[in-house]
């Protein structure tokens, strides 16, 4: 256990000493494996001394209180462990003697501000995030390894995001730092290619712990608000990195500006509210200019937008509409007409049918949906015969529609979004009118 003096906060509350740990590794838990990780020159085993720095925190701050610099005393707790690991294996091992030189071999108190580089902490993170989205690394472990050393999730906190079993997640993590170990891949931001190459696949794990927690695929709750704030949060570490990246820009505005409309997608009892049915008052304009700031800067910094910002760019043609109705359509199409040409996919063309179904009409919609119905386009999915429902209800052909709805509720994996659609179906046989969210 680290010694020293442990200035601390009051302790009278209950519990206090255990959430102040869990607060503290949530928001420094990037900068504190990095920095060990560049300290000790091995990613898995930072990661590993990280958590042990935290399982002493459990037990030492709820007994001796919360030091005055908690970042500085986990950090300080994981080196001297680091030390002691290299101690064991070898007493004049060079790493041990230069780590030990640099700590004082204990001098320092386990708060001491000296450990804290602030002049390190943005490489230090961005080289994580390198690090957990290397391409040598699955997909799944990337999204497990970026939640564990970025977001400073536990691994029954992502079990629980993904709907899998801890064991599942611990297996993943643990065989994703083997493979970084294998592969010999150095803690640092890779330059020029490489970094444009790797850049693309972090962005890409940020987008899909957002996407999932935007609109979960199964469970019971429509939105995990918990899982898309925190690819939020890493969006804008990144943005804060990497502030000229017009790729990072572009994806912290879609992020934004999607989960601007959060707080009125969700009733009550937590059913989903469709879009024209929400009250936009109850939209996080706050989230709103945020994004729309972020957007306007890739526009600036970049040679036209991307994938994300043109996504964005889509977000806030939604955000700044004073209704469904008075939404700019055209435009939304003409976007969607960019980003299929950019990158195009089965779920960007039946999105863009659903912008041309407001547009121009139910009928030039249709004839887009069949045409990815011919090519057996999103098999599986709940989302082609749901959309393709609700235009076949806009154009009077009822049976057609309550098949298609009906279809789609089997298909669909979340519990609210499968219970909407049953809705939509209910109410074709009862005669009452219908809507989409689009």
């Amino acid at each position: 256990m680290a010694g020293g003096h442990r200035p601390a906060v009051s302790r009278t509350e209950p519990g206090s000493g255990r959430r102040a740990v869990e607060a503290v590794w949530r928001i420094e838990s990037a900068r504190i494996v990095g920095a060990l990780a560049r300290y000790t020159g091995d990613f898995a085993l930072a990661e590993d001394l990280g958590q042990e720095a935290l399982a002493e925190a459990l037990v030492t701050w709820p007994r001796d209180g919360v030091p005055h610099n908690p970042a500085g005393w986990l950090l300080t707790v994981g080196r001297r462990r680091a030390i002691d690991g290299f101690r064991r294996r070898s007493a004049l091992d060079d790493r041990y003697a230069a780590l030990g030189r640099e700590l004082g071999e204990g001098d320092a108190p386990p708060d001491a501000d000296v450990l804290w580089d602030p002049d390190r902490i943005g490489d230090d993170v961005l080289a994580l995030a390198f690090i957990a989205c290397h391409p040598v690394v699955s997909r799944e472990a990337r999204v497990a390894l970026t939640l564990r050393v970025i977001g400073g999730l536990t691994s029954d906190e992502i079990a629980r995001a993904f709907l899998v079993p801890t064991a599942t997640v611990q297996a993943r993590i643990t065989r994703a730092k083997k493979t970084l170990a294998a592969a010999r891949v150095r803690f640092e931001v890779p330059t020029g290619q490489e970094r444009r190459e790797r850049l693309g696949s972090v962005l890409s794990v940020v987008y899909v712990i957002f996407t999932e927690g935007s609109t979960a695929t199964s469970g019971q709750e429509l939105i995990r608000t918990d899982l898309a704030h925190e690819a939020i949060r890493m969006a804008r570490i990144l943005a804060r990195l990497m502030p000229d990246e017009p790729e990072v820009l572009g994806l912290l505005a879609l992020l934004e500006l999607t989960a601007a409309r959060f707080p009125a997608r969700t009733g009550p009892d937590g059913e989903p509210v469709l879009l024209e049915q929400q009250d936009r008052g109850r939209w996080d304009r706050a989230a709103i200019r945020r994004g729309r700031a972020a957007l306007a800067r890739a526009e600036r910094v970049g040679r036209g937008l991307d994938a994300y910002g043109l996504q964005a760019a889509i977000a806030e043609c939604h955000a700044t509409a004073p209704s469904v109705g008075e939404t700019d359509w055209e435009r939304i199409v003409l976007l969607y007409d960019a980003l299929n040409r950019l990158a195009p996919s089965p779920v960007v063309e039946l999105n863009r049918a659903v912008a041309i179904s407001m547009a121009e009409g139910p009928a030039a919609a249709l004839r887009v949906v069949d045409d990815l119905a011919a090519a057996g386009a999103l098999t599986g999915s709940h989302l082609l015969p749901s959309v393709r429902g609700e235009l076949l209800r806009r154009l009077g052909r009822v049976e057609e529609a309550r098949s298609e709805l009906t279809r789609a509720a089997e298909l669909s994996g979340n519990a609210r979004e499968r219970d909407l659609l049953r809705r939509k179906r209910d109410a074709l046989t009862t005669g009452a009118t219908s809507q989409i969210e689009w």
